[in-house]
């Protein structure tokens, strides 16, 4: 039999062709040829088979490497906490002294920043609070992928105290130039990088003492390792950095002495709450979920509605019910990948073992996250739903700035909200997590062979390429198939050749799924 289904069905079949005369002959056919075993390795069953020929770098026996343990179940045990690396600057000696020290000097400081991806949703806003507070902040780099425009004019804005600008789109090298001179700035005072380096320029330009990582995919690699190698703090908003990248990342920064603080809402949340946690103080990382599109609906009624009415699901997951967010982010929240890929993150940021870390549904999104320590208090960050608190401390850490009342969002009001809600996540609703909580287990570059083939199967879904159960089918035969060329630890190059091969291996999925059922 051939197995088009996988354990990640959320209807617990397996959708199955009988090797018979009802099969295709091509099907059959190309069962058993070598030259197109990888476009059908959608089949999760036999993907180890299919890249049996494949060179093994793996460090373990195939055997060895569990997806299974995808059960994310929420106990409570007496077992002692298991620590791991880390890469906030959290839980240690070095880091609390760190933290006092400087949150003394509070009259004294001011932090020079580089932003990468300075003209997205994470740069605009970072340079929201650098407008607001130039006694903080100043603005030393600006590095942007292909609008030039918008670039030019945050260069004429902050021209006071910007050295270096890169535009990572070498095409639009010459117009941001033309841009600048029309706006009035001097481009003979400036470093302007265009193309591949540009980022890379920006993160490591001289002065500057955070670099702010809102460049999107693992484009935002080189120019993060970049940066810690020259020294640099990193507010991380490149959510590949660590759950792609995390095997490598780690070793750095504490070769470097860097640190690395979470500018997104959830792990800020958990890093507020660890100030003042000392060292082996933490038992559980508990992160909150909004439960997204289907967060009223059963496992039962989704899978029916994915049977009988996958446009309506289709038009569902791209509209989340709290936030009119990114079509990428609001399917993730549908699946619930999203809080998986923030399971992975909690692990490399806090060095929470996989067993310590709670998901809990919060449709109100109000606690942000929270942490139980080892005396069983439970420490929650709350507020409304704002990306810019997460982001000015991530930045601004361990100082506390008072923002402009008319700026910021209004302040958080326990007697206006009322009341808050809470539930575990249906396991069988939301496959995905569990998923992520397999590849974390294993480590290495499974976790980016997780998010690679999960951020292309979200696109190939949103264009009709896919159906909504189809994500996590395939998330699940990519990850079977990657057992076959697993690293434990590998190198950034590593990291990155995994991330293109999952986008392949997906796409050569639904290539697949269309001739099988042509």
């Amino acid at each position: 039999e051939l197995y088009l289904g996988s354990r990640a069905n959320t209807t617990g079949n397996r959708a199955r062709i009988q090797a018979s005369s009802h099969v295709p002959e091509r099907v059959r056919a190309a069962a058993v040829t070598r030259a197109t075993m990888r476009t059908l390795a959608l089949i999760s069953t036999a993907s180890a088979l299919l890249h049996s020929q494949a060179p093994l770098r793996t460090s373990k026996p195939l055997g060895a490497i569990d997806i299974t343990n995808r059960g994310y179940v929420r106990i409570d045990t007496e077992k002692e906490t298991v620590a791991h690396p880390k890469a906030a600057p959290v839980l240690d000696e070095v880091s609390l002294r760190k933290c006092v020290d400087e949150a003394v000097q509070d009259a004294d400081w001011h932090r020079p920043i580089s932003v990468l991806g300075s003209t997205g949703s994470i740069g605009t806003q970072t340079l929201d609070f650098c407008r607001a507070r130039p006694d903080r902040f100043s603005v030393i780099a600006l590095c942007a992928g292909g609008n030039y425009q918008l670039l030019a004019t945050q260069v004429a804005e902050f021209r006071r105290t910007v050295t270096t600008v890169g535009i990572s789109d070498g095409s639009k090298l010459e117009p941001l130039k033309e841009a600048l001179k029309a706006a009035g700035v001097d481009c003979a005072s400036l470093e302007i990088y265009g193309g591949a380096d540009a980022a890379t320029a920006c993160a490591t330009a001289q002065g500057a003492d955070v670099v702010v990582t809102g460049v999107v995919g693992t484009a935002g690699l080189p120019p993060t390792v970049a940066a810690i190698e020259a020294g640099k703090d990193i507010a991380l908003a490149n959510k590949e950095t660590l759950i792609a990248g995390g095997p490598a990342i780690l070793p750095l920064l504490k070769k470097h002495g860097t640190a690395m603080t979470p500018a997104d809402s959830e792990h800020s949340a958990i890093f507020q709450a660890l100030q003042g946690v000392p060292p082996n103080g933490m038992r559980k990382v508990i992160l909150t979920a909004s439960g997204g599109a289907f967060r009223d609906l059963t496992a039962k009624e989704l899978a029916d509605k994915c049977e009988n009415d996958a446009e309506w699901v289709r038009a569902k997951a791209t509209t989340h019910p709290n936030w009119d967010m990114g079509a990428k982010i609001t399917v993730d929240s549908a699946t619930m990948m999203n809080k998986g890929l923030e399971v992975i993150e909690a692990h490399y940021l806090f060095g929470a073992d996989y067993d310590d870390i709670d998901v809990v549904v919060h449709p109100q999104s109000i606690i942000h996250s929270a942490i139980e320590t080892q005396d069983n208090s439970v420490i929650a960050q709350l507020g409304w739903p704002d990306m810019r608190l997460p982001l000015l401390y991530s930045v601004s850490w361990p100082h506390r700035v008072r923002m402009p009342q008319d700026q910021w969002e209004p302040r958080f009001d326990l007697v206006e909200l009322g009341s808050m809600t809470f539930k575990g996540p249906d396991n069988d609703k939301y496959p995905c997590i569990g998923l992520a909580y397999a590849a974390g287990r294993v480590g290495g570059t499974m976790t980016g062979c997780l998010n690679a083939a999960n951020e292309m199967a979200n696109e190939m879904f949103r264009e009709g390429a896919f159906e909504y159960l189809d994500i996590p089918r395939v998330i699940e035969a990519a990850m079977e198939a990657h057992k076959a060329d697993f690293v434990q630890e590998p190198s950034l190059d590593e990291i990155i050749e995994v991330d293109l091969w999952a986008r392949r291996f997906v796409k050569d999925f639904a290539s697949a799924k269309k001739e099988v059922f042509a």
